[in-house]
């Protein structure tokens, strides 16, 4: 039975000083959740803080970005190695921001993920369409082409450990969400693809997360929905009373 993941994706938000005083008000607004995983993704810069105020509790910390090199001349570029030595088990791969003004593409998408695996650190990719193709009837097309592109080598014992997020690009930071049947709509197509790429118990076991303006008010009618087993969260990840908000609606469905 999959379960429940709440991922907080801090983008470039919090110094180390502030990531430090919202990590511990998570932490204190998160003890009774035992079915629910969170997980914390904050700048790179504040990775190794954040990790050691979760140490010990059920709390995962992840990456926004890597690359998919271990070392080399790549200024400004961070490598998984880096990343697992500061307690960060995660990493968001392919967000739609970085697709739009850092010119990520499936492929590079791809290489990012298969050295993500290869090193043992835990991809969540982020796939989703923009507001003309979703009126242009081509949302499904899109998707295809970023979950073929994006899974290219990979195999099914692989994907045991990917969570796949669906972000419509047009409901993030606008305000706008996805109806939950748009939602489930969307991540029935994804999981009916995974079947197709790998097979049936594979796809069943794949967390699919949706992110886009999830708030605390439509948190839970989302999360009902029989293919969303989580959501990748922005804005409302960073204050913990609203992210909390989030996370006890999934853990009440649990």
């Amino acid at each position: 039975m999959r379960k429940f993941v709440i991922a907080g994706n801090w983008k470039m938000y919090k110094t180390n000083a502030e990531a430090e005083q919202l990590t511990e008000a998570i932490k204190g607004k998160t003890t009774s959740i035992e079915k629910t995983q969170i997980i914390i993704c904050p700048p790179a810069t504040a990775l190794e803080t954040v990790s050691s105020i979760v140490k010990d509790c059920e709390i995962a910390v992840g990456a926004q970005n890597m690359y998919w090199e271990s070392q080399g001349a790549f200024t400004g570029e961070i490598s998984s190695e880096m990343i697992k030595s500061t307690g960060a088990t995660y990493v968001i791969i392919g967000h739609s921001e970085r697709r739009q003004y850092f010119y990520d593409t499936d492929e590079t998408v791809n290489k990012k993920t298969l050295y993500a695996l290869q090193t043992n650190l835990n991809p969540i990719i982020c796939i989703g369409e923009s507001l003309e193709q979703r009126e242009e009837g081509i949302t499904k097309d899109i998707l295809n082409d970023q979950l073929e592109g994006a899974l290219k080598s990979i195999s099914a014992e692989q994907m045991i450990r990917l969570i796949i997020a669906y972000e419509p690009i047009w409901a993030i930071g606008t305000g706008k969400t996805a109806t939950p049947e748009q939602a489930q709509d969307v991540h029935a197509f994804i999981r009916t693809k995974l079947q197709s790429l790998f097979n049936a118990a594979t796809s069943n076991s794949v967390i699919l997360q949706y992110g886009g303006s999830v708030k605390p008010t439509n948190a839970y009618d989302l999360l009902k929905q029989n293919d969303i087993d989580g959501a990748l969260v922005g804005g409302a990840c960073l204050e913990a009373e609203s992210f909390s908000e989030i996370i006890k609606a999934a853990e009440s469905l649990s």
